[in-house]
């Protein structure tokens, strides 16, 4: 039978690449606050508990990638969507029976570290400055968010940990890298830090795919870039991700 999948967030940037990697091999369902042409769409919003219950019925894996996504926004347009809503996504998972939630982090959960060095030479593209090999941000590096927004992504997986401790609910939770509808990077910061789209959209295949036993871990989705910082060879190791793209390559 072909697994479920519930897909918040599916009209954004993120959410419409994963739909062309997933679309085909499952069933998708899209939660999201306007309607997806093509696939079956519960409007409502993540914030409201209710609305969003039902579209959790049957499901056995959802990739909650709904989210207010920009840095800067303030604390007011972050709040619903990233803490309520998130504890709102998993708490429903949970009451429905659903067996996964793969939830879409980020890396400003530690891109605060790019106040330091190398990390800030690396990301203003002053590689001159950078001894080589220098030290990778792993999954275990102590957190480092970058604004109000990168804290509720710490939240978020600080939540996550909670369900997955307390609950039979599986949690994976990616702190994703730069993803953009040019699909390149276009400043030296996002040479370190981009992720393709064809990258990224592997990396939620290779979690819907992992084993049951991976009850809660992190990872980083960003691809093989020369100027990273991001470690993936623990995703690589779990789960099996393997970057196909690279920055370099849109020098």
């Amino acid at each position: 039978m072909t697994e479920r999948i519930l897909v918040t967030g599916m009209s954004g940037l993120i959410g419409g690449a994963v739909r062309e990697q997933l679309e085909g091999s499952y069933e998708l369902t899209a939660l999201n606050r306007s309607s997806v042409p093509g696939v079956p769409t519960f409007q409502a919003d993540i914030a409201d508990f209710d609305s969003i219950r039902p579209a959790f019925e049957n499901q056995q894996t959802v990739v909650h990638l709904a989210a207010s996504a920009r840095g800067s926004d303030p604390w007011e347009r972050v709040r619903d969507p990233n803490l309520i809503g998130v504890y709102n996504v998993f708490e429903a998972a949970r009451q429905a029976g659903a067996a996964r939630v793969i939830y879409a982090s980020s890396g400003s959960t530690i891109s605060g570290w790019e106040q330091v060095q190398p990390y800030r030479a690396l990301v203003n593209g002053d590689y001159e400055c950078v001894n080589h090999p220098w030290p990778l941000i792993t999954h275990e590096t102590p957190v480092r968010p970058a604004g109000v927004y990168g804290a509720t992504k710490v939240w978020g997986e600080a939540v996550a940990r909670h369900f997955t401790d307390s609950t039979e609910l599986s949690i994976i939770c990616l702190r994703i890298g730069l993803v953009n509808a040019v699909n390149r990077p276009t400043d030296s910061r996002q040479f370190s830090v981009w992720c393709s789209q064809r990258d990224i959209s592997q990396m939620v295949e290779r979690c819907i795919q992992a084993p049951a036993e991976l009850r809660y871990d992190i990872f980083y989705a960003v691809s093989n870039n020369k100027w990273g910082y991001r470690d993936v060879s623990h995703a690589r190791d779990v789960v099996g991700f393997e970057p196909q793209d690279e920055a370099e390559a849109h020098r």
